[in-house]
């Protein structure tokens, strides 16, 4: 029987195996609601915590090695305004917000919150951040680390370093830390300030990662990849020019990626939103292998990507979540389109976000049922 493991590595390989794997993100928590209400016996057991498997939906098993690579101490959360329409509050990150209560369901909103303040506006803020990002701290850690690394020595299913956006990436941190605007400014204004703040991530990751890392090497294994979440590209096209992304984060990314290969991680992921073609050759060269989730909203093709970029790059996403409030007819047309990747490798066809509230659950279960006759090569069935 094929492992979880073996068929990951089969497909990032571009090997045959007996199916490409099953991976998906997950949904909002108001999708979760309204299947709850369609379908409550079909999703009632339920983990709703796609990335580590889902047995319900055949998804393969991953696991997670939890990380804290975001302040310490954290800010202080504070509620600064409340009305029975919004609340603005200061949060963890030092970063105000004015949120919509209506559609709240368990903490996630049916809009984005509108950011008003940002915790750095000028180089003199800079000092109170460094303090709240030491590395290696041993609250950074889980406290029974060790006794997990010995059941992953063990596994047959693949080891990730960090949850999804434990390890947030340049841009994305900078991005916290000034807001968008004040950002897209600052490689200008602050330029000392910029090659500072990079570097001050890239030693964070690699100086808070190498413990963990080591102790994996002591036990006889590594983890299989590592992703750095990076969210720096619209529906256009990215959020800073390639010549701003050579000039201050490529050679901290490529010292990054070298890092993680010295102690036998296989894959480097940058996960991104919107279009970032631009950017790939860049993302290529500092020896990222892997590049998700290719938001069909901003024409990310993955076949396209493919056809540019060639083998060297591996894909997962790709699956235009509009799609899926169309029914099955729909479905099926824009799952064939997949075909030649499934059967080349390298390709791990997922939601390209999580899985909105305007999808039915009569239509997600199809999408599934049919994916996973794409993945296991029966692509009569989706005729």
């Amino acid at each position: 029987m094929v492992t979880d493991l073996e068929r990951f590595d089969d497909c990032m390989n571009y090997r045959s195996s007996d199916r490409r794997p099953n991976h998906e993100l997950g949904v909002w928590p108001q999708t979760r609601e309204r299947w709850r209400a369609e379908a409550p016996d079909a999703v009632r057991d339920f983990t709703w915590d796609w990335f580590y498997g889902e047995p319900a939906l055949n998804l393969d098993r991953r696991d997670y090695i939890p990380m804290n690579y975001g302040f310490i101490p954290p800010y202080e959360r504070q509620v600064l305004e409340e009305t029975p329409e919004y609340e603005v509050v200061r949060n963890e990150k030092g970063i105000v917000t004015r949120a919509l209560k209506e559609g709240t369901v368990d903490g996630g909103r049916m809009c984005m919150d509108t950011y008003l303040e940002f915790p750095v506006r000028t180089p003199e803020d800079l000092p109170d951040i460094k303090r709240r990002l030491v590395p290696a701290l041993p609250e950074r850690y889980p406290p029974d680390l060790d006794q997990r690394i010995a059941e992953w020595a063990k596994r047959d299913y693949p080891l990730v370093l960090g949850r999804n956006c434990d390890a947030n990436g340049f841009y994305w941190r900078a991005r916290e830390l000034l807001g968008t605007e004040a950002l897209s400014y600052a490689w200008y204004d602050y330029p000392e300030m910029m090659h500072e703040i990079m570097a001050m991530y890239a030693e964070l990751i690699i100086e808070t990662s190498r413990p963990v890392l080591e102790k994996l090497r002591q036990a006889g294994t590594q983890i299989e990849y590592f992703v750095l979440n990076e969210d720096m590209s619209m529906k256009a096209g990215p959020l800073l020019s390639p010549q701003t992304y050579r000039t201050f984060i490529f050679p901290h990314l490529r010292r990054m990626v070298d890092f993680f290969r010295s102690y036998g991680c296989k894959y480097f992921a940058v996960d991104t939103d919107g279009n970032p073609l631009p950017l790939v050759p860049l993302l290529l060269d500092a020896g990222v292998d892997t590049l998700w989730p290719l938001e069909r909203a901003a024409d990310v093709n993955p076949l396209e990507v493919r056809r540019r970029f060639g083998k060297s790059l591996r894909l997962w996403g790709g699956v235009d979540k509009r799609v899926l409030t169309l029914g099955p007819e729909a479905i099926r047309a824009h799952l064939r389109e997949m075909i030649p990747l499934i059967e080349e490798g390298g390709f791990i066809p997922t939601v390209d976000h999580t899985v909105p509230p305007d999808v039915s659950w009569d239509n997600f279960r199809y999408y599934m049922e049919a994916k996973m006759a794409l993945l296991s090569g029966e692509f009569s069935k989706l005729e």
